[in-house]
């Protein structure tokens, strides 16, 4: 009877693997060490920003919107840091002063000590101009009118990329730039510092997508936002809105005036239904009844879906169109079709 050897297992593929998982730990934990320890994003950052932490929110939430805002580096290096310090569900909701020249370790120090206490909360809805935002600030007691008016002649634009190339003459150079959103205001913020929070929020829209796309079109940041206010005041339906972008599109490459109502109402300082003979013959390069291209500078601060459709107009052949009761537009491909539908709807 032949006698069978038994086969030595082989450990090797074990260790092999043991040591894999091992490295992979390591190196792991050493990128994160780097992240953690390569100091903050700007050791010259340019003052502190204010920061919210809404209720309910994950230390990784909070990790990914600080790393959006140019921050920290890295969110799951700041979650897996407040996991490692035990403090994942002790960061209190509320709003912080905060920096780019803070290291993730002192702003979570900050997040832990709490929010500051005089604090305003502001909804600046989309279409707002400069001076309804001054009128709304002021009336919550974050200034005065004076104050903000100050402010805005005063204000450094060269610390903001995208406010070059803006027209002189312009009134206010900070018009369209004022991001519509709910805004937690420190009561005793200087304006100046007040007006940096809605710069900064537009910052953040400046994708690199839109920034992308914005080359492709051959456009700068201040046309865009000037198409996008236009959009704006003119479109009340979300599905009115790329249309309407797209006939001021065509208007502008036919060299057409755009007479959009929306920047004689800017002049008036005031909305009316409808214009008169005497609104759209007001001296104005604002006035577009009278002059061609693009206003000087926008007529109002638009959000993200009137700059989306600035940004991605439809392809219409549409050339007209008249606002209707209901909200919507009735749009037209020739003139005597726009003729019938004034007729029709105003």
């Amino acid at each position: 009877m032949r006698s069978r050897k038994k086969k030595k297992k082989s450990f090797l593929p074990l260790l092999l693997l043991f040591v894999l998982v091992c490295l992979a730990v390591l190196s792991g934990g050493a990128y994160y060490w780097w992240q953690l320890n390569t100091g903050p994003v700007s050791a010259e950052s340019a003052g502190s920003r204010q920061f919210v932490v809404e209720a309910g929110m994950t230390a990784a939430a909070v990790g990914e919107e600080l790393e959006q805002a140019g921050i920290i580096r890295n969110a799951d290096a700041f979650r897996w840091l407040c996991r490692r310090e035990g403090v994942e569900t002790r960061l209190r909701a509320g709003v912080y002063e905060v920096s780019p020249a803070m290291s993730p370790r002192e702003i979570i120090s900050v997040l832990l000590a709490g929010p500051a206490p005089d604090v305003t909360v502001v909804t600046l809805p989309e279409g707002f101009t400069v001076k309804q935002i001054v009128e709304r600030l002021a009336a919550n007691g974050l200034g005065t009118e004076a104050e903000f008016y100050a402010a805005l002649a005063d204000f450094p634009a060269a610390e903001y990329h995208f406010l070059e190339n803006i027209p002189a003459g312009v009134e206010f150079p900070l018009e369209g730039f004022l991001f519509p959103a709910t805004y937690y205001f420190d009561t005793q913020a200087s304006p100046q510092a007040t007006l940096r929070r809605f710069l900064d929020r537009f910052a953040e829209e400046l994708t690199p997508e839109v920034q992308a796309r914005l080359a492709e079109r051959g456009m700068s940041v201040p046309e865009w936002v000037v198409k996008g206010s236009i959009v704006e005041r003119e479109a009340v339906k979300s599905e009115d809105r790329p249309v309407i972008a797209g006939v001021f599109e065509k208007r502008l490459a036919a060299g057409m005036m755009l007479q959009s109502c929306a920047t004689v109402q800017y002049i008036l300082g005031e909305v009316k239904p409808v214009l008169s003979y005497e609104d759209i013959a007001i001296e104005s390069p604002y006035n577009t009844y009278l002059y061609t291209g693009l206003p000087p500078g926008p007529v109002c601060n638009p959000g993200r879906a009137a700059l989306e459709a600035a940004l991605y107009p439809a392809e219409t052949e549409y050339l007209f169109f008249v606002a209707k009761p209901d909200g919507y537009h009735a749009f037209a491909r020739t003139y005597d079709e726009h003729l019938r539908n004034v007729s029709e709807w105003q």
